[in-house]
């Protein structure tokens, strides 16, 4: 969910900055300036927006509408071709959502919440707080990248361009471009779809190329970091299993559990669901090997002298018990070996309930 401070802030920022432009708008003194001043600089407010427009990107987009003339024709075109397919698969894909939608809402068992074909993003609903950042950013860019092609497109079927500018809705940001009306209604219907079919093809072909990097970074970061050479360990959780100074930390590298090897996320899980069904039979280690300090210490003794790791009542601990072998052959081979013999020790998993660790990248 949304952290109530955040929308606290968020709200009060705005009351915040409205009343202030309604207070100086009031005054006698300043309310005149301010209005020239926001006028100069493009600024326009109003409850939870604000935004700014300006004219300095005009030459900007005049230069880029006359770069190979015959190659931005096609590019356009190309476009609007996209464009109206696209349109065509919008509409598929809403029926497709409002028949699932339907579907959930008249069932007694609905299945398949998560599954839809469109899902709408709610920050702190499907969308991680700590995502917020990345998400807002994504946003502008294609919407700077969006409204870049509607102005080249205009500017090249000779409608004129006002201005450029970009706004925050609440918490919401997003770009767009002022054109002249009066020429836009004098092109033709196919000037005007290149135009209006621009931005969502400046936006695929944005998407396309941030596909590309990705799935390219192996390759383009190859010198400084690998893959495939097991989980990476990014949190653990405080006060589990393999939380302390023994356990797992930050950063460590899972290469294996048990005998089934982790290579990637997917080895991870899969070797958790398979030892999860497998019974667990210990271990033979030698007894100057077993340290008290496992389990942060906390060591308990039976009265047969034996050690576990933690009580037997133990409902989110990891449990190991110790018990000393007591097989006559073994001690007999062991004499023939060697004068200096080791005691061994044999570690038995005790039923526990699973507690979780962390999380594994």
């Amino acid at each position: 969910m949304i952290p109530v401070p955040l929308v606290v802030c968020v709200l009060g920022g705005w009351c915040f900055v409205y009343l202030t432009d309604v207070l100086l708008k009031l005054s006698e003194s300043y309310g005149h300036c301010y209005e020239m001043w926001l006028g100069s600089k493009g600024l326009s407010l109003s409850p939870f927006h604000i935004r700014w427009q300006t004219s300095l990107f005009n030459r900007l987009f005049s230069r880029c509408a006359r770069i190979n003339p015959h190659a931005l024709y096609l590019w356009f075109t190309s476009g609007l071709v996209f464009g109206l397919v696209s349109m065509c698969g919008s509409v598929v894909l809403l029926i497709r959502t409002l028949q699932q939608t339907v579907h959930q809402m008249t069932s007694d068992h609905p299945q398949g919440a998560n599954q839809q074909t469109l899902q709408v993003v709610v920050p702190g609903i499907n969308l991680p707080v700590s995502q917020l950042a990345y998400f807002f950013s994504a946003l502008l860019v294609s919407g700077v990248i969006h409204e870049l092609g509607h102005a080249v497109a205009a500017i090249r079927e000779q409608v004129r361009v006002n201005g450029f500018g970009v706004f925050v809705f609440v918490v919401y940001p997003g770009a767009f471009v002022d054109l002249f009306t009066t020429h836009l209604n004098l092109i033709s219907p196919a000037q005007q779809l290149r135009i209006f079919c621009a931005g969502v093809w400046h936006n695929f072909v944005l998407c396309v190329a941030a596909l590309c990097f990705l799935f390219l970074l192996p390759v383009l970061l190859f010198p400084v970091y690998y893959t495939g050479a097991g989980a990476l360990v990014s949190e653990v959780v405080q006060g589990s299993p393999a939380d302390g100074p023994r356990g797992l930390s930050v950063g460590d590298m899972v290469t294996g559990l048990e005998d089934c090897d982790v290579r990637t996320v997917e080895d991870w899980n899969s070797c958790l669901t398979t030892l999860t069904h497998t019974p667990q039979t210990g271990y033979c280690v030698p007894t100057h090997t077993l340290q008290p300090s496992w389990a942060h210490g906390r060591v308990y003794r039976r009265l047969d002298t034996s050690i576990e790791c933690c009580s037997n009542n133990s409902q989110s601990d990891l449990c190991f018990s110790y018990t000393k072998l007591q097989d006559k052959e073994v001690r007999r081979t062991n004499r023939r070996t060697s004068k200096q013999t080791n005691t061994h020790t044999h570690i038995g998993l005790t039923p526990f309930r699973y507690s979780p660790i962390g999380t594994v990248q």
